[in-house]
């Protein structure tokens, strides 16, 4: 059984019990246990958090409609499968044809804000709970910082939202109210600062956890996450400021084989400031899905979220060269002499990978996600691929290290954005950047996030953020400024009796 499965166990349904039964006609209760009482030790106040944590492993929350969001609508993957098989609506969502009433929008709002009434559930009983004072710190910090992630996810896609950072009392109906009226993306984003820097100022760093706590969330989890956050306000001092602190607290530093991170002997390896944790077998929680619903089809999985043909032309070959330039392009043998990000990225039918599993030749895709892969032989795995023990990445140090890049080069320090990048593309013996235009090397910094983090679920979101939606997406059906949101879902408008409003366009 993997590490860290105590964050896993939890089923939690936050309902708190009376702690005697009433006699069937008027006997008042002798006692009653409070929710305070009840997680007043050191497992269960450690459980209550735990199923924050638990939201992220949930199949609405991280898999089909998620992926359809963050990666099937961007330039870097279409739907796969076979036509007639639609995903729902995981089609409307590759031609950018997706409307109010459809699945994803819907599944990615119930998830989202299921996992912050958990963190608010915890919030508000952990303050009064008797248990060790610095465990309880670190309790408080570890919610507010999956609080902020679930609101990250949540202002990505929809802009403002609906801002609930205690628990709603339905019977107050005021309050229920006004949990439903969207706050200002800018009042989201600083909620979401807020937690994060609360939560970089009281957890602890990944060293100082012990090897059973390894996955939780961390001081340099957060720093990190607060760096993205304010790269994509273009704050950029702010960006570069913390990047700045995960670089020198010395804690992390990048794998030497980039194809291993995504293998189970990678996970949370050095390069690790956040990702899922999952356990396959004996008990099996994983993260629903997510390796069946990308596995070679035909052979191992349903074969959608496949990369596309525009990302696999992009990495250049191993002279540094975009393929329509190099000599050493094999249009024959695509991943030969190619940046090795390619082939720890992309399945191709035919290969034979990393354990000696040969790909069937006709599968009905052409491309599908190395990175989702698991191992039948080599890994832990006991025949359940639908909660295998396949870990999913939400931020690694490459990226950090490309956040600092991108910073320093809006702030004139080209010298310094230029080692960042080359760190980054050292560590796969790709050939140096060196252009010193500030225009050029934002351009080759974006490139990089492209090969680097290539089915990890940004490259929609970076277009956007980037003002480049229109340009690369528009032929794929993306409309600006339309699409720069996605739509609130209509089945919670009409929840709310019309107090959400839509966003434009929808």
């Amino acid at each position: 059984m993997r590490k860290f499965s105590i964050i896993l166990l939890m089923g939690l349904s936050l309902v708190f019990l009376d702690s005697c039964k009433k006699n069937f006609l008027t006997v008042p209760p002798e006692g009653q246990v409070t929710p305070s009482g009840y997680y007043s030790s050191p497992a269960r106040a450690t459980e209550l958090v735990n199923a924050i944590y638990n939201n992220l492993l949930q199949w609405d929350e991280s898999t089909f409609s998620w992926l359809g969001i963050t990666s099937i609508t961007s330039d870097d993957a279409d739907k796969g499968s076979v036509a007639g098989d639609t995903g729902t609506d995981k089609n409307l969502l590759d031609n950018w044809t997706f409307t109010s009433t459809d699945f994803s929008c819907n599944e990615i709002w119930v998830a989202n804000y299921r996992g912050i009434s958990r963190a608010n559930r915890a919030l508000s009983i952990l303050p009064s709970v008797e248990i060790d004072s610095k465990l309880k710190t670190r309790l408080i910090a570890e919610s507010k910082f999956l609080r902020a992630l679930y609101y990250w996810r949540l202002v990505r896609v929809f802009g403002g939202v609906p801002l609930d950072t205690v628990v709603v009392d339905p019977t107050n109906h005021a309050q229920v109210d006004s949990s439903q009226v969207r706050a200002t993306e800018a009042q989201v984003y600083t909620q979401i600062i807020n937690d994060w820097t609360y939560a970089a100022n009281h957890l602890p760093t990944k060293s100082e956890y012990a090897a059973s706590d390894l996955g939780r969330a961390t001081q340099g989890a957060a720093e990190g996450f607060l760096s993205k956050v304010y790269m994509y306000q273009k704050d950029w001092q702010k960006a570069y400021d913390y990047s700045g602190m995960v670089i020198s607290s010395g804690e992390y530093h990048l794998a030497s084989d980039y194809a291993k991170i995504f293998r189970e002997a990678g996970q949370n390896g050095p390069g690790s400031l956040f990702e899922i944790q999952a356990v396959g077998g004996p008990v099996n929680l994983g993260v629903q899905g997510y390796e069946a619903v990308q596995g070679v089809r035909g052979q191992f999985g349903w074969g959608f979220n496949v990369p596309s043909q525009a990302l696999e032309d992009s990495f250049e070959c191993t002279d540094g060269l975009p393929i329509d330039k190099s000599p050493l392009y094999d249009p024959n043998n695509p991943a030969k002499n190619r940046d090795p990000r390619l082939a720890a990225t992309i399945i191709f039918p035919g290969d034979t990978l990393w354990d000696g599993t040969v790909i069937i030749s006709d599968p009905p895709n052409p491309r599908y996600n190395m990175k989702a892969y698991i191992s039948r032989t080599e890994e832990t795995f006991d025949g359940n691929d639908w909660e295998s023990n396949k870990h999913v990445h939400l931020l690694r140090y490459a990226e950090v290290l490309l956040i600092h890049a991108e910073a320093a080069n809006e702030l004139g320090k080209t010298d310094e954005a230029l080692q960042y990048l080359n760190m980054v593309r050292a560590r796969v013996n790709m050939p140096a950047v060196t252009t010193t235009d500030q225009a050029n090397l934002r351009l080759a910094i974006w490139h990089e996030r492209r090969y680097e983090l290539g089915m990890e679920g940004d490259r929609t979101f970076d277009l956007i953020r980037e003002g480049r939606a229109a340009q690369v997406l528009g032929p794929l059906g993306f409309t600006a400024p339309k699409n720069d949101l996605f739509p609130i879902p209509q089945t919670q408008i009409d929840l709310s009796n019309g107090l959400l409003t839509q966003n434009p366009g929808y």
